[in-house]
Order: C-alpha cells, then sequence, then structure tokens
C-alpha cells in the first residue's frame, strides 16, 4: 500500500508491545442511558455540505452557532422511515448511541426532530472511509490490516460486552479520524438484546458480510459480528471478499456463503489463515467469540501476538495511515454529492403523521 495516498503520511507501525497483555477485561455492568433527545434545534447549526446519502436521509457537516466546533448530522425523513418499516432500526440507533462511549465507536452528541425529519448530531471524523482507502489500495500489507481489525475488534468487543450486536460490520462504516484511528459509525441494525436471550431473528446487514444462519433466518447471537470481522479481515487482506458474484446476484452470494467454501490467496501466511477459518465457520461450536472463552480466543490468537491491547486501546500505537486534512472541518476526504435546499428541514408548517413513533428524539 502506498501510505501516500491522499497526500497521507507515513508513521511506524506497531511499537513496543507487552508480552502477556490482557486479552480482555470483564464482563461490565450495564451503561446508564445519556438524555440526548430535544437537546438541540435547527438553528444551532449551520449546514456546509453533504457528507454522504442513503435510502433513508443523508448526513450533512454542519457547524455549531454556539462553539463554532464541527458535526456530522444525520438527517432521516420520517415518511421514509415508516414506509421502509424501518422505525425501529432508527429508534435502536439512538438508544445505543446513547449508552455507548468507545475510542473506536462514534459519538452522539444529541438529537432532535420536527414534523418531518429527525436529527442525529454526531462527531465529524474527517478522514472518510475506510473503504475508499482499500480500494485506493487495493488491498493492505498485513500490518495495516491487523492495526484495523485490532481497532475494530475492540469495539465490537466492548459492544458485546454491553449486550448489544452491531449487525453491519463493513469498510464502509468505518471511519478515520484526524488521528488516523478508526470510528464505527451507523448503528442504525446494531440491537440490544438484553433479555432476549441474547437471540435475534431479523435478516438485516449487508449480503457479502452476512453469516450463514442469518441467511437460514434461524435465529442467531452476537457471534455473526465475529463472522463479518472475519470477511472484513480477509477483504483488507485480499482486496476482495470471501464470498462473492460477479453479477451480484444476491441469491447466489447466499448460496456460496452456505456452502462455505473459501480460497485463500497464496499470499495469506499460515496465522492469519488459522485465524479466519476460525471465524469463517459456520458451526458455532467451532467459531471463535462463540465458545466458552468469548472473544479471549479472538484477542490471545497467535496471529495478535504483538499487540498490546491496552495501549492499542489507548491509541499510544501510531496509526499507519494519517489522512491529509489541512484544517478543522476539512472534508476533502468524502465523496462530493448533489446538494439540496436545506431549507427544507426549517419547515415548521406542516403537520407530525408520526407524532408518538420516535419519542426519544
Amino acid at each position: 500500500m502506498s501510505h501516500a495516498l491522499a497526500g497521507g503520511r507515513p508513521l511506524p507501525m506497531i511499537a513496543h508491545p507487552v508480552p502477556g497483555a490482557a486479552a480482555q477485561p470483564e464482563r461490565v455492568n450495564p451503561l446508564p442511558a445519556r438524555k440526548l433527545g430535544g437537546r438541540y434545534k435547527l438553528s444551532d447549526f449551520t449546514f456546509l455540505r453533504t457528507l454522504g446519502t442513503g435510502s433513508f436521509g443523508r448526513v450533512h457537516l454542519v457547524r455549531s452557532q454556539h462553539n463554532q466546533r464541527f458535526y456530522a448530522v444525520k438527517v432521516l425523513r420520517k415518511a421514509h422511515v415508516v414506509k421502509m418499516k424501518q422505525v425501529e432500526h432508527a429508534n435502536n440507533e439512538h438508544h445505543v448511541l446513547s449508552i455507548v462511549r468507545h475510542p473506536f465507536l462514534v459519538n452522539l452528541w444529541g438529537t432532535f426532530q420536527d414534523p418531518t425529519f429527525l436529527y442525529l448530531v454526531m462527531d465529524f471524523v474527517p478522514g472518510g472511509e475506510l473503504f475508499t482507502l482499500l480500494r485506493q489500495s487495493r488491498r493492505f500489507p498485513q500490518q495495516v490490516a491487523k492495526f484495523y481489525i485490532s481497532e475494530v475488534a475492540l469495539a465490537i468487543d466492548f459492544l458485546h460486552k454491553h449486550d448489544i450486536i452491531y449487525r453491519d460490520l463493513k469498510p464502509e462504516n468505518i471511519l478515520l479520524g484526524v488521528d488516523g484511528h478508526l470510528k464505527l459509525i451507523d448503528f442504525g441494525f446494531a440491537k440490544d438484546i438484553a433479555g432476549s436471550n441474547g437471540m435475534c431473528w431479523t435478516l438485516c446487514g449487508t449480503p457479502d458480510y452476512l453469516a450463514p444462519e442469518v441467511i437460514r433466518a434461524q435465529g442467531y447471537n452476537a457471534s455473526v459480528d465475529w463472522w463479518s470481522l472475519g470477511v472484513l479481515l480477509f477483504e483488507m487482506l485480499a482486496g476482495y471478499p470471501p464470498f462473492y458474484t460477479e453479477d451480484g446476484n444476491p441469491i447466489k452470494l447466499y448460496e456460496k456463503i452456505l456452502a462455505g467454501n473459501i480460497h485463500y490467496p497464496s499470499f495469506f501466511e499460515a496465522g492469519v489463515k488459522d485465524l479466519l477459518s476460525s471465524l469463517l465457520t459456520a458451526d458455532l461450536s467451532k467459531r471463535y467469540g462463540n465458545l466458552l472463552r468469548g472473544s479471549r480466543d479472538i484477542f490471545a490468537h497467535m496471529w495478535f501476538a504483538e499487540i498490546d491491547w491496552e495501549c492499542l486501546y489507548r491509541k499510544e500505537i501510531p496509526a499507519p495511515y494519517i489522512p491529509n486534512i489541512t484544517v478543522d472541518g476539512d472534508a476533502s476526504q468524502f465523496e462530493k454529492y448533489p446538494e439540496i435546499d436545506v431549507a427544507e428541514y426549517a419547515r415548521t408548517d406542516l403537520p407530525d403523521e408520526f407524532p408518538n413513533m420516535f419519542p426519544e428524539f
């Protein structure tokens, strides 16, 4: 990989690991939800440009009128959310982000709503998508992939310790901070499974990353995220996912995932193939992350032997790539999108057709 991509400058990789560092802390107590609803209003922000678009709305770069800081505001049109049967997912995203705080998870600062839209005010993470960096690089060298997948693993493990399944792990949902460290974003598919025996049945996620048990609709637990971690690691190292179809046919893709035949490139070393085979297994009695030791099997795997997990958590290990961010609020690492007239957001003369569906906003 060229570390000079997009003008970024290289930094040294993993340095001074501490042998025998603890694989993971003990399970923690439930986190209290922060009261985030109604903390802001539209006039608190100046809308600058679009950072991304989706099925239900878009994400804008904004600047606070009060502290002059830059934020990302996700705007969802209520009618689209209701029509696409995504009410539960929108409320789940609010709930999950109201209880989690972690170095590698995006932070939600507050939410608000008007008759037509829902608004989530989050960190602006200026380095762009890991997806973009991966496509420019074609594939990552092993040490670079190891750094990124290690930070993702810490974030996923934190969520699981608080009974949350992420369910949408993919390079597009991982952003690079100004320091080169990662932030997981988009918690629309995340679900709090406390009190539900740890099981889900909803078919959701990105096809390339779906675990076999999700496709079979037989009920699944948090170990689907460890399957997705394996898919992500494979894609980082190979430049393509372990299961794919040339024509994008989802049925053919699901058949390949269920068949489970993985062809490892010749340059994959034995250690990473051993780790991947323990993550990308349909047999839940063998999948790492779902066994008696839980995530300890992953963090203690020989492929991660040089990682000091405590140092990584504290961001004391330099990132392999630093985005070229020139000034605060620089959004040049994001694609350009056609802009809309944000005056639509300011309308207050319309009735609220869904007054009770999003009570926490």
